[in-house]
């Protein structure tokens, strides 16, 4: 199987802890806090291991929480690339308030990073053997530079891997100029790279089309929630919807999605068939609170009735004209 590396330069150790109800200026009885490793390549890595397959986990890691990051991993037979940092790599936390069926995720900074070390990260990338998808996913601590997927970017193309990149903002965007195989965004991700304020789900397609077409991604992904997922490439626009389900949390949703779709292109499926199984990776992670990530059993219940139910007609783009056809 081909190699995956997944890179996250702002990981973090997520703490999750159920109360009955959050109220404020009470004193407020928790469970026992469950600690999981986290962040964006991260969870892509741990998805991958969860679903059968395998990544190596390339991050930065700092302080006490950065070693809980490689124990937990390890425990997990997770291959780890850590690269020391001087600062504690940050905690988050997830409380879950049973009372009223909602989670809160409160996101804490991470650490500062010297430019040694997120060189150090660059270099350590740029000597891996045999790489064929890079995973660069995540948001970027203080220090690292705007540009580091950009940096990245030039990495994949000389080792003549496949990027696929999962950020916000201008690190995207700058990302994007670069040149990457595939970005896997949200609706208001989109909306920034194309400098909207918001967008809507009719309008999602159309402002994928116009990134895609200007040459530098070969595929968007847009996550959508409970709508799904939209693939745009340049030949075809596909809306994959999942079934109805009972969403328990969002987090580690989107980084299920993208491991899912990763996964699949390293065991020869098409692209079609890697998002539909993204999306129900994605959908999978929904069903279950806290941190916790996919379940496989979950996963191809999910794929098998998305499969079962692909109706949604594909859009070709062919010299300026459209040709809808049928499932597949």
């Amino acid at each position: 199987m081909p190699k995956i590396i997944t890179v996250t330069f702002n990981p973090a150790l997520d703490k999750s802890i159920f109360i009955a109800n959050l109220v404020p200026d009470k004193k407020l009885k928790c469970s026992q806090p469950v600690y999981e490793p986290g962040g964006g390549g991260i969870n892509v890595a741990r998805a991958i291991k969860k679903l059968g397959g395998d990544a190596i986990a390339i991050y930065l890691s700092g302080g006490e929480a950065g070693k809980k990051i490689t124990s937990l991993l390890n425990e997990e037979l997770i291959a780890t690339v850590p690269i020391d940092i001087n600062e504690g790599t940050r905690e988050n936390l997830i409380v879950a308030d049973t009372a009223h069926d909602k989670q809160y995720l409160f996101d804490m900074p991470g650490p500062v990073v010297s430019e040694q070390e997120w060189q150090e990260c660059l270099a350590t990338i740029k000597e891996m053997p045999d790489v064929a998808y890079i995973i660069a996913s995540g948001s970027l601590p203080a220090g690292v530079p705007v540009d580091i997927f950009a940096k990245v970017a030039v990495i994949a193309r000389e080792k003549g891997a496949k990027l696929i990149v999962d950020t916000a903002g201008e690190a995207l965007k700058l990302a994007v100029e670069a040149g990457v195989y595939l970005i896997k965004s949200n609706i208001r991700e989109l909306a920034s790279l194309v400098d909207k304020e918001t967008l809507t789900i009719s309008e999602v397609a159309d402002v994928a089309k116009t990134v895609v077409s200007k040459g530098n991604c070969e595929a968007m992904v847009i996550s959508m929630g409970p709508h799904g997922a939209m693939l745009v490439t340049n030949r075809m626009i596909l809306h994959i919807k999942p079934p109805v389900l009972h969403i328990e949390g969002t987090v580690g949703a989107g980084d299920s999605l993208v491991a899912g779709i990763i996964l699949s292109l390293s065991e020869d499926k098409s692209l079609t068939e890697a998002v539909q199984y993204g999306v129900a990776c994605g959908s999978a992670a929904t069903m279950h609170p806290g941190t916790e990530l996919c379940i496989k059993a979950d996963v191809e219940t999910i794929y098998t009735s998305i499969r079962n139910n692909a109706r949604q007609p594909k859009v070709f783009f062919n010299q300026g004209y459209l040709q809808k056809t049928g499932s597949e």
